[in-house]
């Protein structure tokens, strides 16, 4: 192929990201654009102007509002040919910034440095991307809450080691599905919680060059960094840093939408296996095409893009983790590629992943002929010992009784396993004398070994998800189109 410059990343001949072209929504997309991220830089560049100007530096109104109206008047191509000359990105968006406002240009940046831009934006834009991962996990979370309810008695067979066990209710099994998320909301709520401001803690996080700006004048430094804070509308400010805020915070946002993923994949997995089952199954478009070789199929494609799309976020739980450990002294910049990559990816991924379970929580389709058919297929061994308690009291002796279902059940068992017939444990436990005045249809009721499943569907969704009901009363209507 000839040797022709990369274009500017829309043209076909290149790599296009699938997150952004196929997987995340549009907001989270366009959250993460250039648009966003210099409109953000020049914001910064604003408040620390007035701040300034405040605190008796030489700043005048017209600067200000010079500053103010170009402020979303973005010349990206100007900054562009700076940055090819400068080879420094926030330079660039000064003199581009400068060029627009004359008047203002001997001001701009003053006494910053460029981690006050590039740190201050990223905690601005993490901080906005974190609310909205919050409410798509509060609005998934409320749609599961509509299945649990609906399906809060439903018998169905509960697996351990996925071999069958004590059952359950779906309503119960889903409750387990949005617990996860309950506390990972938690998590990503106690991160917006601790999320501060970098401010103006300049070169190295001593602040020497406001301080040398204000002539000296300590209180005024410190009353710069509030201010400026404020105005970025943050409460709390990082105590001290070198030269970026720690690097720690980016590692432990990254464990929360890890956190996200693990439990996104433990749902779609489930999902996949109960669909196997014909038990559960996500949703499938009247057109939707499972196979293009088995055109009966109906594979569980959105639960599958979730799992690869979680996968795809806890593995990028390592980089800042290993970022966090390898910076050197108040900083190296072996950070900046790694975060560019790994931060608004992950965003953008755990997303797509929230995009996906919502939908599939909107319209999971349940076979509860299929679940009722499974479950008796083992209820009459799980069934047993209550048979055997009843018998007990009617004056059986316990031990022969005991023997007797042991015996019935072992060859109700060869007959599943070696001529793939019904379990008919229960017709012999009828025809024998032993329990004949046992009524065992009744002892054999599905609801009667579910114990509390129904009521603790009641409570955990009057108890756990009403407060978060509360909280984002709005978000259940928060959906985007899904590619299937």
């Amino acid at each position: 192929m000839p040797n022709t410059p990369p274009d500017d990343g829309t043209s076909l001949d290149t790599y296009q990201n699938p997150l952004i072209q196929r997987y995340a929504s549009p907001e989270m997309a366009t959250h993460w654009g250039n648009t966003r991220r210099f409109a953000t830089w020049r914001s910064l560049w604003v408040a620390l102007a007035e701040a300034e100007q405040e605190l008796g530096i030489a700043i005048t109104d017209d600067q200000i509002r010079q500053l103010k109206q170009f402020q979303d008047d973005l010349n990206l191509d100007v900054a562009k040919d700076y940055e090819k000359k400068l080879r420094h990105d926030v330079m660039a968006h000064v003199h581009a910034y400068g060029d627009q406002c004359p008047d203002a240009r001997g001001i701009i940046h003053l006494g910053a440095t460029s981690c006050f831009i590039t740190d201050n934006a990223d905690l601005v834009l993490i901080r906005q991307a974190l609310r909205l991962v919050a409410r798509r996990l509060a609005a998934t979370i409320l749609r599961m809450a509509e299945f649990a309810q609906q399906h809060r008695a439903l018998p169905c067979l509960a697996f351990t080691h996925f071999q069958p066990a004590q059952p359950t209710t779906v309503g119960k099994r889903c409750t387990l599905w949005m617990y996860d998320l309950v506390l990972d909301l938690v998590e990503v709520e106690h991160r917006l919680d601790q999320l501060a401001c970098r401010s103006t803690k300049g070169t190295t996080g001593t602040q020497a060059s406001f301080l040398e700006l204000f002539s000296g004048d300590a209180d005024k430094v410190r009353q710069l960094e509030k201010r400026v804070a404020e105005k970025l509308g943050f409460e709390k400010i990082y105590a001290v840093t070198g030269q970026t805020y720690p690097r720690k915070v980016d590692s432990q946002i990254l464990d929360a939408l890890s956190g996200i993923g693990q439990s996104l994949h433990k749902i779609a997995t489930d999902l996949r296996l109960l669909a196997g089952r014909k038990e559960v199954e996500e949703p499938f478009e009247k057109h939707q095409i499972g196979s293009s070789a088995m055109a009966y199929k109906r594979n569980p494609m959105r639960s599958e893009r979730i799992c690869a799309l979680s996968r795809f976020v806890i593995s990028l739980q390592s980089s800042p983790a290993m970022t966090a450990a390898t910076q050197w002294m108040e900083r190296t910049l072996d950070d900046s590629a790694n975060r560019r990559l790994v931060i608004p990816q992950a965003f953008l991924a755990i997303d797509a992943a929230l995009v996906l379970m919502q939908n599939v929580a909107d319209g999971m389709v349940v076979y509860p002929a299929t679940i009722a058919r499974n479950l008796a297929a083992e209820l009459p061994f799980m069934a047993t010992e209550n048979i055997l308690m009843q018998a007990v009291s009617a004056g059986g002796d316990r031990q022969e009784l005991h023997e007797q279902i042991r015996v019935h059940s072992q060859a109700a068992a060869q007959r599943v396993k070696n001529e793939g017939a019904d379990n008919d444990l229960l017709d012999r436990l009828k025809q024998d004398t032993a329990f004949s005045g046992i009524d065992v249809d009744a002892a054999t009721d599905p609801s009667a070994f579910v114990g509390r499943a129904p009521q603790q569907v009641d409570e955990f969704l009057g108890d756990v998800v009403g407060p978060i009901r509360q909280r984002y009363q709005s978000e259940s209507d928060l959906s985007v189109d899904v590619h299937v």
